[in-house]
Parts: structure tokens; sequence; C-alpha cells
């Protein structure tokens, strides 16, 4: 079956009216601007942490995180190693 669809929208008022004229494009004024940029900081502030991490705790947890990979990749081994053949 072949048949063709326009795509083009047809126009239902009777009888046809002109079209709508065109909206200038609005510039934001430096008010609005300054509003934003307010905002954004404002919420950039809010979310800071309230107290850094020490260089001590830190330190501990990356070496939690390299013993645990240690004995993740250790148990692995072992894993491999008795477990039983295909």
């Amino acid at each position: 079956m072949k048949s063709l669809v326009s795509t083009a929208p047809g126009r239902q008022d009777h009888p046809p009216q002109p079209n709508p004229p065109l909206l200038a494009a609005r510039r934001v004024g430096a008010v609005d601007r300054l509003a934003l940029h307010l905002g954004v900081a404002l919420i950039k502030w809010g979310r800071r942490p309230l107290s850094m991490e020490s260089r001590e705790r830190r330190a501990s947890r990356i070496e939690q995180s390299l013993a645990r990979a240690a004995r993740e990749s250790e148990t692995e081994r072992r894993w491999i190693l008795t477990a039983p053949l295909r």
C-alpha cells in the first residue's frame, strides 16, 4: 500500500486568520543576572562541608581501602586454588 501523507499541519480555522505577530526576543536585565548569580553562590555556600577531613583520617581511610582490596584478592586467590576443577 503506497500512500503519501503530508507532514505539514493543516489549518483548521475558517476563514483563515492572519499569522500572529512575532514577539521580540527579551533580554535578561542586570538585576536578574545578579540575582541568579547570588542564588547560585548561596546554594554552593549552603552545600559546603561543615568540617574538613583531617589528614590522619584520610590516610587511615586509604589504608583501610588498600587492606580491604588485599583481603579480597587473597580470598579470591584462595578460592581459585581450592575450587574443584570442572
